[in-house]
């Protein structure tokens, strides 16, 4: 399942990557579970869960090991790789924390819906649903949470538009819900199989297997319907965006030589772009990484702003009472500040410690954070010459709930702002993934300015216009429109976990009211 995320994206593999799992939890015997059976009971699922999500969520997110080395901010090489060892523990072990609970709520329904009327057959349907339903709901659940990245969704991201146009719908809760489903059926009909050869050769039974067939056959082919929508923007409706990739080394960005290339890539990129007609320019996460009065004070950048009059949406830092902001502002063409976004959800020891009041000590020696930031508020839309826009900078973009309640603010496009020099190759891929599925799910134009890649202008469809290199200086400029409609995923957001779950509650209700007669 791993290697089914970008950037080697064998998307094909999420279809039945979760078998093993399944046939583990069918294959399980909790029928007689008792407190003395308890202690193996919770190893077993935690061996379970380790392999499975350990394999899943460690493959896929192993390039946060690619913060090694941070001896440019002074950490010692061993310490250093420590930081990046925990880092790289925690969040596995996040999602492993997710498949073993998965794992108990299987067993909570086998344990409590035993007694029951209801034939085999009907039986196992209900613990598909119910699988189906506790897996997307955890993601739900997961993906408010501090650290959340990697919902099952995402592995069929940026390449297959048609089954993510599904997005537009139910969000990520229905993406992972097919596949969830698909595995859960191809796994009952293995077993079926293998049953039926070994105990009753004429008892073999592919209907599970239709099954399965027939999910896949119908988010498919409705996927490719939703994806024959037009467009439908008009000439009024479009922004020309210019688009600067720095290609900053984090190694110097934060001093005298990376403030000086800074100045010079920005504002010679900021020229070219206006020369080239686009209407703004979008910099990327922390483009000039000071306050915005120093910026004023100091840049060449502003004077160009001045002189040229074009606005910008900068990356750069603000404050908040007794402390700093990440920040995307937008600033017109006479130099004046008249919109500021303030990034919400915060890289927990990235860009500050969490608990620092009970283990800031303790986590602080796993930290190369000397500042920490602070939250903006929630909800915010960025003010712009063009009308209200939802924003997302770097980690934000696994969050769709956060960029949903911009949307709901009157958001009518989606400026996605990262860094993405901390990490490998891999993590721009999977973050362009991700910004792919948030276009779809918002229906509307996103245009993204990063700084090593992969900056990207996407339309509402998920298709990508045009994408950066990696670790090179870039420079953009094209169309996005701006929208006022809402999809469906945007207007009722989780919808579908609720309906999964309403259903699974009158399944349980059924089997317990109807229980087998005891004679």
């Amino acid at each position: 399942m791993g290697l089914a995320t970008a950037p080697l994206g064998w998307t094909y593999v999420a279809w039945f990557a979760q078998i093993p799992l399944w046939l583990w939890v069918f294959r399980a015997n909790t029928t007689r579970l008792n407190f003395t059976q308890l202690k193996q009971f919770l190893i077993s699922r935690s061996l379970t869960a380790i392999a499975w999500g350990g394999g899943f969520y460690g493959v896929a997110l192993f390039w946060i090991t690619g913060v090694h080395p941070l001896t440019w901010l002074g950490v010692p090489w061993l310490a250093s790789l420590a930081i990046a060892a925990f880092c790289w523990l925690a969040i596995t072990a996040w999602g492993v924390v997710l498949v073993f609970v998965w794992l108990l709520a299987m067993a909570a329904w086998e344990v409590t819906t035993t007694r029951t009327k209801v034939n085999s057959t009907f039986k196992n349907y209900l613990f598909i649903l119910w699988g189906t339903t506790s897996w997307c709901g955890l993601e739900t659940l997961w993906s408010h949470s501090i650290l959340w990245w990697s919902p099952v969704a995402y592995i069929q991201s940026p390449s297959q538009l048609h089954f993510l146009q599904w997005g537009a719908i139910g969000g990520p809760a229905l993406l992972s819900a097919f596949i969830v489903a698909v595995n859960g059926f191809l796994a009952l009909g293995l077993i079926d199989f293998l049953d039926g050869k070994t105990v009753n050769k004429n008892k073999q039974n592919w209907h599970y297997f239709l099954i399965a067939i027939l999910i896949w056959l119908f988010c498919q082919g409705g996927g490719w319907l939703l994806y024959q929508k037009p467009l439908a923007d008009t000439p009024e409706q479009k922004i020309n965006v210019g688009i600067i990739q720095g290609n900053i080394p984090n190694q110097i960005k934060f001093n005298s030589e990376g403030w000086r290339r800074a100045i010079a890539g920005y504002t010679e990129g900021y020229e070219k772009l206006a020369e080239q007609g686009a209407e703004i320019v979008l910099t990327p996460e922390g483009a000039l990484p000071y306050l915005w009065e120093t910026v004023v004070a100091r840049s060449g950048f502003y004077q160009a702003i001045l002189q040229t009059q074009v606005p910008v949406w900068l990356g750069a830092y603000g404050t908040k009472r007794d402390g700093y902001t990440n920040s995307l502002l937008t600033v017109d063409g006479q130099g004046k500040l008249v919109g500021r976004y303030d990034k919400f959800k915060l890289v927990p020891l990235g860009e500050y410690i969490p608990l620092s009041n009970i283990f800031g000590q303790l986590i602080r020696r796993l930290s190369p954070l000397k500042e920490q930031l602070l939250p903006g508020d929630r909800p915010q839309v960025l003010p712009t010459p063009f009308g209200p826009a939802a924003v997302v900078i770097c980690y934000e973009s696994a969050f769709p709930d956060l960029l949903r309640s911009q949307l709901l603010q009157g958001g009518e496009f989606v400026l996605s702002s990262a860094n993405n020099a901390h990490y490998s190759d891999t993590m721009a891929a999977q973050h362009h993934a991700l910004d792919v599925m948030r276009a779809i799910e918002s229906d509307r134009w996103l245009a993204r300015a990063t700084n090593t890649g992969l900056s990207a202008i996407i339309n509402p469809r998920g298709e990508t216009l045009w994408l950066s290199a990696m670790n090179q200086y870039q420079i953009h400029a094209g169309p996005i429109y701006r929208r006022q409609g809402l999809s469906l995923y945007s207007r009722w957001g989780d919808w579908v976990v609720v309906v999964l779950l309403a259903f699974s509650a009158i399944a349980w209700l059924y089997q317990i009211v109807f229980p087998i007669n005891q004679r």
